[in-house]
């Protein structure tokens, strides 16, 4: 028997995969009363998951295409070096960090290479290949399959081996952040390893700049109440800061003077 929130991530990745699903349909591929999956259905079109028809729902027709590593590296590159730099503050010598897979968390990368008795964990072909020549961390790589597009070891073995840790830090990248739909991602495997990750750390920090906010991709990583702090640079707006303080999130402006 499933939890309500993984029922419901699971019947959005249903409706998604199929196109369409009739309410009887759901409730007999889940077990759960047409009652329940009505209302499953409600909250999943509030949270942009889906769109709801006479008798079902229906998928919301997106763009998962994910741009390439390369394609997103130097977008907002000047923010994306400010934000590394103020996460660079959140590190001291002898923690135990996970670097996600994204463009942000390889810049934090290049400047990790002076912090001494650090333990880096990453899921990134780029990251890997950044600190491979820096005697001083010890560097320790997931396994997994290897996406091209995002340079990301993700899937059951990169899992697997995130699930036989716990580390102090993750710091987290992501392609939308949404205050209904939370964290989501163009990927459902990447999503899930993402998953791993926040379960495997004791303190969650998402770095993402202005532009991820408001943006809602395929699949669910987190709701925003599991983040602890997000690192955002200066264009981000007003009302992305309260609702992520609304979910007792701690927010970090990168370059702004305190």
């Amino acid at each position: 028997m499933l939890f309500e929130e993984e029922r419901k991530r699971e019947m959005a990745q249903y409706v998604q995969s199929k196109g369409r699903a009739l309410v009887p349909e759901l409730a007999e591929q889940f077990q759960v009363s047409e009652s329940t999956v009505r209302r499953d259905l409600r909250d999943l079109e509030e949270s942009k998951q889906l769109r709801r028809t006479h008798g079902g729902a229906v998928a919301i027709e997106q763009d998962s295409a994910e741009p390439t590593f390369m394609e997103k590296e130097d977008r907002y590159r000047v923010q994306k070096e400010e934000i590394a730099r103020c996460a660079l503050s959140f590190i001291e010598a002898g923690d135990t960090i996970f670097l996600d897979s994204g463009t942000t968390t390889y810049y934090l990368a290049k400047l990790l290479k002076d912090i001494q008795e650090l333990t880096v964990v990453t899921n990134s072909n780029m990251v890997a290949k950044e600190l491979k020549q820096a005697k001083q961390i010890q560097l320790l790589l997931t396994g997994g399959s290897l996406r091209h597009d995002t340079q990301a070891m993700v899937g059951p073995l990169a899992n697997r081996s995130i699930g036989a840790i716990r580390v102090d830090k993750l710091f987290l990248a992501i392609n939308g952040v949404d205050s209904t739909a939370g964290l989501t991602t163009p990927n459902l495997t990447e999503a899930e390893t993402k998953r791993c990750m926040i379960h495997a750390s004791k303190q969650i920090i998402l770095m993402a700049d202005h532009s991820k906010f408001g943006q809602v991709s395929f699949a669910k990583v987190a709701d925003l109440s599991e983040i602890h702090h997000c690192i955002v640079d200066q264009g981000i707006t007003a009302d992305s800061i309260s609702d992520m303080e609304a979910e007792g999130i701690k927010v970090t402006i990168a370059g702004r003077a305190s």
